[in-house]
């Protein structure tokens, strides 16, 4: 629709709702009590002396003389009604001519078929409790505009009732986080968004200013520094469902604002964090639909127990032949990246370990469809992650990829304060050399190290991503109500 179309419209409207305070009828009103949901009624179609009070969004709307046919929408579905000049009066049915489509209204009435056997609510009464004046997309083409749909959510779940499914299934699968983990015993904790230091993970973090403590803050890139602190205090199975913030790309795999699960147990490993992992998704899947086999755009995926486990190095020399045990050199692995075609930063100094994981991320990681532990990682990207035992090169480390992408990330918890420390001053010096995705050195949390904190798994979900696989859908943006965007410059 034009910006001329919807400025006349908007000019149409606008008179409605003068004429409606002309006649000393408010048009945008205060509580009304609502009693019926669409789906209660629907349920109880066969109640015909019943009288329902329900409320929504007009959808559908045609008058002819005496009378009328309209359809409201709610949050459960959608429904017809039919209001008479007979059945409300000659004032309440001017009221009604006033009524559009985008308005809500509250009604009351019983229930009948019409003549072509639909079902209509025969109105008795009804209350205008807000007037439309923005036209709404036309119902044929509806809302159709990718950049519009995510800018204006609100009319995109008015137009695309797949947008709101999605979204409701959003919330259940965040329920059932909820609820299977506090059946495992787990408590569900609230730790700081705002930061003083860089912690938890690799990445760019966002930036801002204390004015009263005069210091610079950071958005949270991570909650695990301390959730750990809160095993040193004696927890002993926490989560958190909430929001982390990293100053990077938006894609349809990453938004800068998204939600992540994390769960750390103490006197577990990254073993458990493998069983509590596969369970929780398979039975979650199991849950939503009744079976494990999902479809996901052209891929089928069985979420079904047990999912496989290999390490990195397997997993690289099964698809690219590069076999880390007998590289000799650094330079050797560079050459070898090199002669596959994968793309090298001449800036980077590779060593045969960040060789691997470049190999596993450009030739091996979108080959994984169906569940995958990746397990046992180089030290030199893990800083947080316990050593393997008797190696000073791998970490007790995974993480999961399901159809070609990273679903979560787990280890067994490094607990030595003189180790932390020293991985700690290793990614200081990265950041001193022009690594934005370094971390800062955490003093306090070495400290907490060394009151001592027992032995431990940790993991992290990303939610959207999750949602995503379980609702079938492309782009991160279509499982978030209200993503990043670039800010609007010009509004109609």
């Amino acid at each position: 629709m034009s910006e001329q179309n919807t400025g006349y419209i908007r000019g149409e409207k606008l008179k409605k709702v003068a004429q409606l305070k002309e006649m000393g009828i408010e048009p945008y009103g205060r509580f009304f009590d609502k009693k019926d949901n669409v789906i209660d009624i629907i349920e109880n179609k066969e109640d015909l002396e019943r009288v329902f009070i329900t409320a929504g969004r007009v959808m559908a709307y045609r008058r002819m003389g005496k009378n009328g046919f309209a359809a409201i929408k709610d949050e459960t579905g959608k429904i017809q009604f039919y209001v008479s000049k007979e059945e409300v009066g000659e004032e309440k049915y001017e009221e009604f001519k006033n009524l559009a489509i985008g308005d809500f209204v509250g009604l009351n009435g019983t229930l009948f078929y019409t003549k072509t056997g639909e079902l209509t609510i025969r109105v008795k009464d009804f209350t205008i409790l807000s007037k439309n004046i923005r036209p709404l997309p036309e119902k044929f083409h509806g809302l159709t505009d990718i950049e519009i749909r995510y800018r204006q959510r609100y009319v995109d779940l008015v137009m695309n009732d797949e947008v709101m499914e999605t979204m409701k299934k959003r919330f259940e699968i965040v329920r059932y986080i909820r609820t299977y983990l506090e059946k495992k015993g787990f408590i569900e904790v609230e730790t700081p968004m705002l930061h003083p230091v860089v912690g938890g993970a690799a990445a760019k973090p966002f930036i801002t200013h204390h004015n009263t403590l005069d210091q610079e803050m950071y958005l949270r890139i991570a909650p695990e520094l301390y959730l750990k602190r809160l095993l040193v205090g004696g927890f002993e199975k926490v989560f958190e469902i909430n929001r982390n913030f990293r100053n990077e790309g938006v894609s349809i795999k990453h938004n800068p604002e998204f939600t992540m699960m994390e769960l750390y147990q103490a006197y577990a490993d990254y073993n458990t964090m493998m069983d509590i992992s596969e369970d929780l998704i398979s039975s979650l899947a199991f849950h939503l639909y009744g079976k494990y086999e999902l479809e996901y755009e052209d891929k089928s995926v069985n979420l079904a127990k047990p999912w496989r486990r290999v390490r990195m190095q397997d997993i690289v020399k099964e698809v690219t032949s590069y076999d880390i045990e007998t590289i000799k050199s650094d330079e050797e692995a560079t050459l070898f990246a090199k002669n596959l075609g994968v793309e090298l930063d001449n800036k980077v100094t590779y060593t045969k370990y960040g060789i691997l994981n470049l190999l596993f991320e450009e030739k091996v990681e979108h080959t994984l469809i169906n569940p995958t532990f990746v397990t046992t990682y180089p030290k030199e990207i893990s800083p947080l992650s316990k050593n393997s035992q008797n190696s000073e090169d791998w970490v007790d480390r995974f993480e999961l990829f399901i159809t070609g992408r990273e679903y979560g990330n787990a280890y067994s918890e490094l607990n030595d304060p003189v180790d932390q420390k020293e991985r700690f001053e290793q990614q200081v010096a990265k950041k001193e050399a022009g690594d934005e995705e370094a971390t800062d050195m955490d003093q306090d949390y070495i400290r907490a190290l060394e009151y001592g904190m027992p032995p431990a798994g940790g993991l992290g979900i990303g939610i959207d991503r999750l949602c995503m696989l379980l609702t079938n859908s492309s782009s991160i943006r279509d499982v978030i109500l209200f993503p990043t965007l670039k800010k609007e410059k010009n509004f109609d």
